[in-house]
């Protein structure tokens, strides 16, 4: 079944500006998006926009930098999910865990933060969109308790590969991975982590529109680690 429709802009115009511009990203990222999903990630768009400005959701508050900030930093490591189970710890307004729930309908995705007012917000993106594939958490991460382990732990603005490590091993297969979104390239955070979480990865980034440096680590518990 289709969602309903919501207006994603103040007025056709902007809509019609952030369609471009979401496809242009999508286009430079070699992502190839259905009718629903871009719909639904310009929905998304449009009920974050109008929620921050009573919410706070985030510092962005210019739609056509959300496309950029938000949708397009979030899609980029499209190419890098794998697993069946994953969550977004600190998700916040719901990046990149949104935005991967739309682009992968087959997985499960549980997005999680320990803010009232920011799950109150992906509550109503979960019905408002109905996206059957995500699952939203109300608390804080070091006290979650989780009857199956996921196989990625994904975050965004996590402090530290260590914070990160530290209060959701907890959360993660025996065999599955850790998933960080970082800014440049972080050496120091890589080198505490590295007696207990072999490297597996680190990706380079490219967000269309964006000239700040992004990556991804991907780790993993060492043998005999845990």
């Amino acid at each position: 079944m289709d969602p309903p429709r919501i207006a994603s802009a103040s007025s056709p115009e902007l809509g019609h500006q952030l369609a471009k511009g979401l496809q242009r990203g999508c286009d430079a990222l070699e992502l190839t998006l259905d009718s629903r999903q871009h719909s639904l990630l310009l929905d998304y768009l449009g009920l974050l926009a109008k929620w921050n400005k009573a919410y706070n959701l985030t510092a962005v508050r210019d739609e056509a930098q959300m496309v950029t900030r938000h949708l397009l930093d979030s899609l980029v490591i499209a190419p890098h999910i794998r697993g069946q189970r994953l969550i977004d710890v600190g998700t916040g307004a719901g990046l990149p865990g949104i935005p991967m729930a739309i682009l992968f309908p087959e997985r499960e995705f549980h997005l999680l933060d320990s803010n009232g007012k920011k799950t109150r917000f992906l509550f109503q993106v979960k019905t408002a969109l109905r996206l059957d594939n995500m699952v939203v958490h109300h608390a804080r991460v070091e006290s979650f308790a989780v009857g199956q382990l996921f196989d990625v732990v994904l975050s965004r603005a996590y402090a530290s590969l260590g914070d990160m490590t530290d209060s959701c091993r907890h959360l993660l297969a025996p065999d599955g991975r850790f998933l960080a979104m970082k800014g440049a390239y972080p050496a120091g955070e890589l080198e505490v982590v590295s007696t207990q979480y072999e490297l597996k990865a680190v990706y380079p980034l490219a967000v269309p529109g964006l000239a700040e440096q992004r990556h991804l680590v991907e780790i993993m518990l060492r043998n005999g680690a845990g």
